[in-house]
């Protein structure tokens, strides 16, 4: 594939927010509408590419506010030095302790960058990056949120008969809560789920979190963040006391942070999402340090992306190959009131996202722009 020579005129910065049909709560937050970076890379000859990020405090300390800082401080630097995918790659190492600081900011800056040069070279990203082409079928974990137990039963429910066996759940404070909202999966016959739990960091101590998760009487398939994030040693002893593998959301943002990781690698799954890695090319550099070690990886998402988003964790997920765990998102308009393209590019009977069901996937760029 012959590497596309562009020229950025201009690179502008938007605040995309979408209602959800229904609110969505954690540990760490609520949300009733979509917090998303949206860039748009305007080319010399009129094309424009398209990008997107979803910032999270509690997760990388950025905001909308400091991601839009981080484009207007480095935009005229990007437009100037950036040309070819060879160009972009060097700019991103150059700057990578900025982009370490500002992953999501970076990443809404890069999938348009990246958008604009599949566009002139007629190509998906895929053929730019010289990966295979999308082919086959993605099957999506099923999130429910910190609902009510009656709320929780009902929603569990409509998975189910939807066809959905893999399962995420969010802990709260309220053991008895949660108690109750996992008698639905105990109350399923034996084999019927495969259910992970997220703790978004809920507990101070390995001894409280082990003990709380425990009270709960039911063997999860893995545990993500139980207590404060990159305290790796505390992980790996709780991951032993409970017998299941921890899963490193806020605690692996980057590739250098596998290297804090003890063997066996069988206790660690590492989330892989495209925002909070700082683009698509960090994330599958995090992918291949974890097939390497032969670490399970987990293909995450943000609450509230819309199909672009979606469309990058796909490339993502497809490089995992037999690494991928799991895999969450792509839930459209299932969550959100309107996505960005029509039809959105979402799960559908099963969880399963049928390839060649979306032919914008094999269109230049990411294919599902507006």
């Amino acid at each position: 594939m012959r590497s596309p020579s562009v020229r950025i005129e201009r690179i502008q910065f938007s605040e995309l927010r979408i209602p959800f049909k229904v609110a969505f709560r954690h540990a760490s937050a609520e949300r009733a509408e979509t917090e998303t970076v949206w860039i748009d890379a305007i080319a010399s000859d009129g094309t424009i590419g398209t990008g997107e990020s979803c910032p999270r405090e509690y997760v990388t300390g950025e905001t909308l506010a400091s991601a839009h800082a981080f484009v207007e401080q480095y935009e005229t630097c990007v437009r100037r030095e950036v040309t070819s995918l060879t160009d972009l790659r060097a700019w991103a190492a150059s700057q990578k302790r900025a982009i370490d600081a500002n992953p999501a900011a970076w990443c809404a800056m890069e999938l348009a960058l990246l958008d604009v040069m599949g566009k002139q070279i007629d190509a998906p990203v895929e053929a730019l990056l010289s990966m295979p082409a999308l082919t086959g079928t993605f099957r999506y974990t099923a999130v429910l949120g910190d609902a009510s137990p009656a709320a929780f039963k009902e929603m569990a429910e409509g998975y189910r008969r939807m066809g959905f066996s893999d399962f995420k759940i969010k802990l709260s404070h309220d053991a008895g809560r949660d108690r109750q909202k996992l008698a639905v999966f105990q109350s399923w016959p034996e084999g019927t789920a495969r259910v992970r739990a997220d703790a978004n960091n809920l507990w101070r101590q390995v001894d409280e979190a082990v003990e709380a998760i425990g009270s709960l009487g039911y063997q999860f398939f893995a545990i993500e963040e139980p207590i404060g994030k990159n305290r790796h040693s505390e992980l790996s002893a709780i991951s032993r006391a409970l017998d299941c593998p921890i899963i490193l959301d806020e605690s692996c943002t980057r590739r250098e942070d596998l290297a804090r990781l003890s063997d066996p690698p069988s206790q660690w799954l590492i989330n892989v999402r495209v925002s909070k890695m700082g683009g698509i090319i960090r994330a599958l550099d995090v992918v291949e340090a974890a097939r390497r070690r032969g670490i399970g990886v987990i293909v995450g998402a943000q609450v509230g992306e819309t199909s672009l988003l979606t469309r990058a964790a796909l490339t993502v997920a497809r490089a995992a190959g037999e690494s991928l765990v799991a895999q969450e998102g792509a839930f459209g308009t299932f969550l959100l009131e309107r996505d960005i393209c029509d039809p959105p590019l979402m799960f559908g009977a099963g969880g399963v996202l049928d390839v060649p069901a979306f032919s914008r996937l094999h269109q230049p760029g990411w294919g599902v722009g507006p």
